[in-house]
């Protein structure tokens, strides 16, 4: 069985129904930010372990990282990035301090999966309450083998179609 790593954002105080069926059995769980209380991570903590990063909607800037290595994997966690193409000082400051695998972010609800150079960089999009047409999702990291691979899943049927129209606009 491949080593699972459940990744969110954007609960902003609520976990949807369906998060602990696709979650079960991860290894670990990454939360980037706009937590909403500590009861969300209390929920998740029943599920996997957890780092956690707040977001600006947790009473902080929204630009605190934290560091993981997970199954081998090296991730950076923070919430506001903002782009991949152009990331925050912040981000830019500690990648050069200590390189990472995946930038796992989140703050604009929207879908992200690019590779620049040797980072991947991964926003799950918004696992909180619906927001206009944006999907509600969040993402999995899994290893099989030696390679890692991200994606995404829908936690309502609209959201799949959402999660199309607006993967990677932040390269746009």
């Amino acid at each position: 069985m491949p080593f699972r790593i459940g990744v969110i954002a954007d609960t902003h105080g609520r976990v949807h129904e369906r998060v602990a069926d696709v979650f079960a059995g991860v290894d670990h769980i990454l939360h980037a930010g706009d937590i909403g209380g500590p009861h969300v991570l209390s929920e998740l903590r029943k599920i996997a372990p957890l780092t956690s990063v707040d977001g600006n909607n947790d009473d902080a800037t929204g630009e605190e990282v934290a560091r993981c290595e997970i199954g081998g994997l090296h991730v950076l966690l923070t919430h506001i990035l903002p782009r991949p193409h152009r990331p925050a000082i912040h981000v830019v400051a500690s990648l050069l301090e200590e390189p990472a695998d995946f930038v796992v972010f989140g703050h604009s609800h929207l879908p992200h999966l690019e590779q620049l150079g040797e980072v991947v960089y991964f926003n799950p999009a918004s696992a909180g309450p619906r927001r206009f047409d944006l999907p509600v999702s969040v993402g999995m990291i899994e290893k099989s083998g030696r390679a890692w691979r991200a994606f995404h899943i829908a936690l309502d049927e609209r959201s799949v179609t959402a999660l199309k129209q607006h993967m990677n606009q932040l390269s746009r």
